[in-house]
């Protein structure tokens, strides 16, 4: 069996009272970095009897092939990441796809996700969202990327580093425009875990006032776009509104963030969610 086992984010407690065991028992575990295993386990007091193989970016590939090989004969292979949920952003897809093709069972423990946890504490829209993952490093292809997605009306979801935040920041200001709401996630679950929520301008001039620039792992969710003129009927409408309730807004200030976010007369939206 290939058991794609989630770590924690940010505090070890968090991890599934099932991962212990699973690394214990393992005939093999394949880490992004052994060395954050060997601390993993420590603090979990754990002690592994299997072998311990590197698998990372640079060897997913050749690695896949002797994994996929080792299950067939019947050993367990425990997948675990730096952080979060194997595949996810990181390592793991192309084994899970070859282990799939080969017959071999997939299990998940679960655990925390970055996606999920930055989802929850935005304040933003959460019943539909998308995940985009890290964007492209080179600034063309980066505002390419987000021009194609800048009409998405669903929430959207990226990962970043913090050495390309600022920079970020500044293109979705661009692409996205100045109104946009936007949340940065930063060292979510950890001890310096930080929250900034506001416009992508709010954004910008926050991260414009850091002396030392943004630090830790990053996590930025973005509104998704407003819905077209020709999208605004009644019934449209009433299911935006509908949709800020869901999110914990009062009626009053539901009606109130459709206005703004459409551009809809407040009147119309009033009628449309009380008729």
């Amino acid at each position: 069996m290939l058991i794609l086992a989630g770590t924690s984010i940010g505090q070890v407690s968090d991890v599934s009272r099932r991962l212990g065991p699973a690394l214990s028992s393992a005939d093999v575990i394949a880490a992004e970095d052994t060395r954050r295993l060997a601390r993993l386990t420590s603090e979990l007091g754990v002690e592994t009897r299997g072998r311990v193989v590197s698998f990372f970016e640079g060897n997913e590939q050749s690695r896949t092939s002797e994994l996929v090989d080792l299950l067939r004969v019947g050993y367990s292979v425990v997948l675990v990441t730096d952080a979060g949920m194997p595949s996810i952003s990181d390592p793991g897809y192309r084994l899970v796809s070859e282990a799939v093709e080969a017959g071999i069972e997939v299990s998940v423990i679960p655990g925390p996700s970055a996606v999920l946890t930055a989802l929850a504490i935005s304040g933003l829209p959460v019943d539909r969202f998308t995940f985009e993952g890290f964007l492209p490093r080179k600034p063309s292809a980066r505002d390419r990327f987000l021009k194609d997605v800048a009409e998405e009306q669903r929430t959207l979801v990226f990962f970043e580093s913090p050495h390309r935040t600022e920079a970020t920041l500044r293109a979705m200001r661009t692409v996205f425009g100045p109104e946009r709401r936007a949340v940065v996630c930063r060292e979510l679950t950890k001890t310096y875990e930080e929250v900034v929520r506001g416009t992508t301008h709010d954004l910008v001039v926050w991260v414009e006032g850091l002396e030392q620039g943004v630090r830790g792992e990053v996590t930025l969710v973005v509104e998704g776009a407003a819905p077209t003129e020709v999208e605004l009927n009644p019934e449209v409408l009433a299911d935006l509104v509908d949709r800020a309730e869901a999110t914990g807004l009062s009626r009053k200030d539901a009606i109130a963030a459709v206005a703004q976010s459409t551009g809809a007369p407040k009147n119309l939206v009033y009628d449309a969610a009380h008729a």
